[in-house]
């Protein structure tokens, strides 16, 4: 299992063991092992391209990300759950964790994601 996989495993193991001793812990623990998952993604398909965009930040890599594939809906849901988890990332006492449903969410987009951005197979000769 890649390191990337067994990070968003975690974060699943943390839905599905929800502990009301730890209310509020680990919702943002299990969004931070997503989007911890999400970057290395990102990061994974610009090394096998071989592209050094790992000096730009995640934000610009996701913008860069749409411009690469013809169809942008998975960079689109891609940025669009990265925004979402690092809001959920930065706690704010007056704001709610997220849910187990949005959490879930998140991490099936990373999933797919890490199967559709992963790298080519080496070519046989």
């Amino acid at each position: 299992m890649s390191d990337t996989r067994a990070t968003l495993q975690l974060a699943r193991d943390l839905l599905s063991r929800a502990d009301p001793s730890t209310a509020g812990l680990w919702p943002r623990a299990a969004a931070l092992l997503t989007r911890q998952a999400l970057e290395e993604t990102v990061d994974a398909y610009w090394q096998s391209r071989q592209l050094p965009l790992d000096s730009l930040s995640t934000h610009s890599q996701l913008v860069c990300l749409r411009m690469m594939m013809t169809d942008a809906s998975l960079p689109g849901r891609l940025h669009e759950a990265w925004g979402a988890l690092s809001r959920v990332c930065h706690h704010h006492p007056y704001e709610l964790a997220p849910t187990a449903a949005e959490l879930s969410a998140w991490i099936e987009v990373v999933e797919l994601a890490g199967g559709l951005l992963a790298p080519p197979p080496p070519a046989t000769p």
